[in-house]
């Protein structure tokens, strides 16, 4: 499962990509516009991606939804649960936020 995770979570690059620069990326995800981001904002960013590959929209990735179409089915919940150990893992100073910096490092 973590694997299928990891792997799905690849995509922020492309989404760096996609979005022109990181600052755009970066701008996107803060959606209170503060300058910085918080669990709840990386978390509902981030999840935009399981609910554009649940085609069938039942809150579950199946094995067909899957890129590759391998893997255990992965519920919504533990997508999001995944996005927080991500969140803490990249939050390296651990102030409950992200700078621009912290988001574009890969997490350790």
């Amino acid at each position: 499962m973590r694997a299928s995770l990891a792997a799905l979570l690849l995509w922020l690059p492309i989404a760096v990509l996609a979005q022109g620069t990181a600052s755009a990326l970066f701008q996107a995800m803060d959606s209170n516009g503060d300058g910085r981001i918080d669990e709840a904002e990386y978390v509902a960013y981030m999840s935009q991606r399981f609910y554009l590959m649940d085609r069938n929209h039942d809150g579950v990735l199946e094995q067909d939804e899957l890129p590759g179409g391998r893997g255990r089915p992965i519920t919504l919940k533990e997508w999001q649960d995944n996005l927080r150990r991500e969140f803490h893992k990249l939050d390296r100073h651990h102030r409950g936020y992200l700078d621009e910096r912290e988001l574009m490092q890969p997490p350790q």
